[in-house]
């Protein structure tokens, strides 16, 4: 047996966020409004009228009694019921259909919202149960401060309120391998391992075998970012190890 279609009823609203009171679209092919659909299986350009006392959207099914009447938005909204099938045909192909209006989806943005709250919890999740290097490192990465310089709380809630706000992004962060490296970095800087030179236009290394050129910050360039693609160099790699030796010591 043939599963038949559903009639229901259905809301569009205009696609602009300050939407007018009243918006009315247009409702037959003219040359100023060309109404235009395009019939795959005829291969050509079938003209598109709205006539309350037609059964088909397409002006050549319609007979010559058509009677037309406006189709408005009022307070960016339009309703219309299941009984009026030609309506919601003749906006499911009007060319304005994803541009000017959209059909109201409540079942499809009830999943996107719920996938969002599922995102902020898991990430709320994440953040109470990061250890205190991960708190650290989080701490330089998204704030720029000297994790030493702020207690533990203050840390874990700062964290908590960005991962709140910003779940997808503090979820790509705490997976992202090159946060770590950022974070070291910071530390290279923090303990006098590197610094700047010529007005933060260069990193020089500052241990007590090594005062050389690490590398130029081009302008405009984050240095951390590249402090740390250098150390992912081929030529970057011993001296990272290096560095992180004399951290540790």
């Amino acid at each position: 047996m043939k599963k038949t279609t559903e009639l229901v009823d259905k809301v569009y609203k205009l696609t602009r966020n300050a939407a007018p009171l009243s918006y009315m679209l247009p409702t037959r092919h003219t040359k100023r409004y060309p109404l235009l659909h395009f019939d795959e299986e005829l291969g050509t350009q079938r003209a598109l009228r709205y006539a309350r006392n037609q059964k088909s959207p397409f002006e050549d099914e319609q007979d010559g009694n058509a009677i037309l009447e406006p189709i408005i938005f009022e307070d960016g909204f339009l309703r219309v019921t299941k009984a009026n099938q030609v309506l919601q045909r003749f906006l499911h192909l009007h060319p304005q259909n994803g541009t000017r209006f959209v059909e109201v989806d409540n079942s499809k943005s009830a999943k996107v919202e719920v996938d969002n709250i599922n995102v902020q919890v898991d990430a709320l999740v994440e953040a109470r149960t990061l250890s205190i290097t991960q708190l650290e490192t989080l701490t330089r990465v998204l704030f720029g401060k000297d994790p030493s310089t702020i207690s533990t709380e203050e840390m874990r809630r700062d964290v908590l309120v960005f991962a709140k706000n910003e779940p997808q992004e503090f979820m790509s962060m705490v997976n992202d391998p090159v946060l770590k490296l950022h974070a070291t970095v910071h530390t290279f800087f923090e303990a006098g391992l590197i610094k700047f030179r010529n007005k933060r236009k260069e990193v020089w290394y500052n241990t007590k075998s090594n005062k050389s050129k690490l590398c130029t910050i081009p302008f405009g360039e984050d240095p951390i970012y590249i402090v740390a693609s250098y150390f992912q160099s081929d030529d970057g790699v011993d001296a990272l190890k290096h560095l992180e030796k004399l951290l540790d010591s």
